[in-house]
């Protein structure tokens, strides 16, 4: 669980993750989802050491289930694939939960933003699944 390949996957993931969805959902497609925002909940000022936690914890879990998931088989694209289950699971399973639920966003802004949590986590896995490849112990 604490390997090198772990921690270094975790760190990766971390860093992809805090960068990437700050990228994508406060400057590329913010404005697109103000647009399909039906209920606001956001504060005026996030927490950003909080979001940093919130990052480092997932992708410690993404890594730790990553290297259980791929059985020793680490590259870029069993990672990707990871990855898009985790993004279909959380954008599509999580989110038409939270649809129902709360209906945060339009039918439009919540297929869009499915669609980008499994590109989102695909890229992350990538990079987990990279690290995995170029770190883990080798045998034979």
């Amino acid at each position: 669980m604490f390997s090198k390949s772990n921690l270094l996957a975790t760190l990766g993931a971390f860093i992809t993750m805090f960068l990437l969805g700050y990228g994508i959902w406060e400057v590329l497609l913010a404005d697109f989802f103000a647009g399909h925002t039906l209920k606001n909940f956001m504060q005026e000022e996030m927490n950003m050491a909080l979001i940093a936690v919130a990052n480092v914890i997932m992708a410690f879990v993404l890594s730790s289930v990553y290297s259980k998931w791929a059985r020793g088989h680490h590259s870029a694209k069993e990672g990707f694939q990871y990855g898009a289950w985790i993004g279909i699971f959380m954008g599509f399973g999580m989110g038409l939960l939270n649809h129902a639920i709360m209906g945060l966003m339009d039918m439009t802004g919540f297929l869009v933003n499915g669609i980008v949590y499994i590109v989102f986590y695909g890229i992350i896995g990538a990079v987990i699944g990279l690290i995995y490849q170029k770190t883990a112990t080798k045998e034979g």
